[in-house]
């Protein structure tokens, strides 16, 4: 739960910079973010699926 309150607080701080930020700093930034959530879904459908079968 604390994980979640530094990560909304994190993108608060970030969501204000991106503003200010050039496209390409705010585009990279977005892929980062795309490949953690890609591997976190990733990971929970195998370990779903391993303790499922």
């Amino acid at each position: 739960m604390l994980f979640l309150v530094a990560a909304l607080l994190l993108m608060g701080v970030v969501l204000g910079t991106v503003a200010h930020a050039p496209l390409t700093v705010s585009a990279a930034g977005g892929v980062v973010v795309a490949v953690w959530l890609t591997v976190f879904a990733l990971r929970e459908r195998h370990d779903r699926a391993r303790r499922e079968g």
